[in-house]
């Protein structure tokens, strides 16, 4: 695993005192390489877990050509046979689903046939029941021509997937229509990824945590609960450790803990320049560590490198570090734009970034070039009927009520300006973020 310090050495652009969001996670991703425990699981226990291999199909899926709907298979030769605007065919039997008939109709014959069922031989087309007329008693029916083309409503042997195709990816986090795949293969159990373990904690005197009496001059911890919630929405093993007193030794003990116990530690604040804490101190000294200050809002101070005990077992002595702002927004906004990412990398997942979508602005927001502004949007429909997207209101980075009553962010890029009333943004959805 390359060090923090050798890869930052290789920038020559590189500035921790305003260091741009990509290029802090350009640094993050080439320092975070995956956990290598994997396990086998039956694939109901497998979902949201990352695959650890490809998946192969070793079928076909279907393993026939066969019947899309309930109607009647012919062969498609009868279309350009039909001497009218009609096609008339002997009716000779009837196929079910889950068998498989002996019934080979002629170019004037045609079989009833249900979904799911294997299609006769020479069969290549159906034609929907609700287009046939019967006659003679059902011996034969009767549909006009052009009510169905050749092939038609014919799902074709391994349409799905075919033996010998990749089926799912290693690196996949396991949906609910996986399990549906896999199980259409057959397949009972799958490797995957082992869960990742993270610590986190709070850090300062003036936190209590809920039940506790609130002092003058104290505030009620929120930071682990919404960490608490991002952090299961990504199924990891949590460590709640608390809240953490800025005393070296409590602190020292904390970390060490944390290294010892799990595969990253994130902690939230006393990381700011000036914060009278030793937080910062205790970091450095367990350490590859690097301090910033990115050029984002919020969420401008962050620690990041990898911190060890020297006293772990089985080799687990040391976690990343992810060390965010102390205000309840900037912890949000660093963990689902650094964070996040950072461990789906960790995990082994292969995640593609959210995409961002370009909706009209409904109002005038100011911005300054030279940073990143991840503003609290609201997204919906404005009266002409196209989509537009508001600010929640104030935007500081203490107001979690922001957070809570968003449903995107509104993207601002780097060199972007100020947004007029009209102009167009890009927002991020938070469906498939949170």
């Amino acid at each position: 695993m390359p060090s923090l310090q050798s890869v930052i050495s290789c920038l020559s652009d590189y500035d921790p005192t305003a260091l741009p969001v990509d290029q802090a996670n350009r640094i993050i991703g080439e320092v975070v390489e995956p956990v290598r425990g994997i396990e086998q699981l039956p694939i109901r226990s497998a979902l949201d877990r990352v695959l650890a291999e490809d998946i192969v199909s070793s079928i076909d899926v279907p393993a026939h050509d066969n019947s899309a709907m309930d109607g009647y298979a012919f062969r498609s030769e009868a279309l350009a046979a039909a001497q009218t605007d009609m096609v008339e065919l002997e009716v000779i039997g009837s196929v079910f689903a889950g068998g498989a008939g002996a019934l080979a109709p002629t170019a004037v014959q045609a079989v009833r046939i249900m979904t799911g069922a294997v299609m006769p031989a020479g069969c290549d087309t159906v034609v929907p029941q609700e287009f046939v007329e019967t006659v003679a008693d059902g011996a034969r029916i009767r549909f006009a021509a052009d009510c169905v083309r050749a092939g038609d409503n014919r799902r074709l042997r391994g349409e799905d997937l075919a033996r010998g195709q990749a089926a799912l990816p290693a690196g996949r986090i396991v949906q609910p229509a996986d399990l549906g795949l896999l199980a259409s293969l057959g397949i009972a159990e799958v490797r995957v990824r082992r869960r990742l373990r993270v610590a986190f904690f709070s850090t300062g005197d003036e936190l209590r945590s809920i039940g506790e009496p609130l002092e003058a001059g104290c505030v009620y911890d929120s930071n682990r609960y919404t960490l608490h919630g991002m952090l299961r929405r990504m199924n990891v093993e949590l460590l709640d450790m608390g809240v953490v007193r800025d005393d070296p030794e409590a602190l020292e003990t904390a970390f060490r803990t944390a290294c010892e116990s799990a595969d990253a530690v994130i902690t939230s604040g006393g990381v700011s320049v000036g914060e009278a804490d030793y937080t910062k101190q205790i970091m450095a000294s367990l350490g590859d560590v690097t301090f910033w200050k990115i050029a984002m809002r919020p969420g401008r101070p962050m620690a990041f490198g990898r911190i060890g005990s020297g006293e772990g077992r089985e080799g687990r002595d040391s976690a990343l570090l992810f060390g965010l702002p102390g205000n309840p927004v900037a912890v949000m906004v660093t963990f689902y734009h650094f964070v996040r990412a950072a461990l789906h990398r960790l995990m082994g997942a292969s995640v593609p970034s959210l995409p961002l979508l370009q909706v009209r602005s409904a109002q005038a927001i100011r911005k300054k070039p030279g940073r990143t502004e991840y503003q609290r949007g609201i997204l919906g429909r404005a009266t002409d009927g196209k989509w537009e997207v508001r600010i929640t209101g104030q935007q500081g980075s203490g107001v979690l009520r922001s957070m809570s009553e968003a449903n995107c962010f509104i993207v601002l890029g780097h060199e972007q300006d100020s947004v007029k009333a009209g102009d167009p943004v890009e927002v991020m959805l938070f469906d498939g973020l949170v």
